[in-house]
């Protein structure tokens, strides 16, 4: 692929890009989306973090390991407890990547 070829690309997807997020604030509010889809859009953001964050959690090597043997698991799981008892999204990073890191180290 020509450098040419790589810049109408990149210029191509910024455009589409752009249409797509800002049509929401070109039509405005002419469309009223129903209660039920913007109860459901609450949850978007939640599942795309999941969708980006799990399988690097779960697999290795294009392989699934959910052993105890798996950092990444294991101090996911400790991290996903933290939060349920603390509620602190900082807190959470935080402390999951100190089991992480604890876990890495072998200490």
């Amino acid at each position: 692929m020509s450098d040419m070829e790589v810049w109408i690309v990149i210029s191509l997807l910024a455009v589409a890009t752009f249409i797509a997020r800002s049509s929401f604030w070109l039509v405005g509010q002419h469309i009223n989306l129903p209660k039920r889809v913007q109860e459901a859009l609450r949850y978007a953001p939640a599942c795309a973090l999941a969708a980006i964050i799990l399988p690097d959690i779960i697999l290795t090597n294009a392989e699934v390991d959910l052993a105890i043997s798996n950092p990444r698991l294991v101090a996911g799981i400790a991290a996903s407890a933290f939060f349920l008892v603390k509620r602190n999204m900082l807190m959470t990073i935080f402390f999951g990547m100190a089991v992480y890191t604890y876990i890495r180290l072998g200490l």
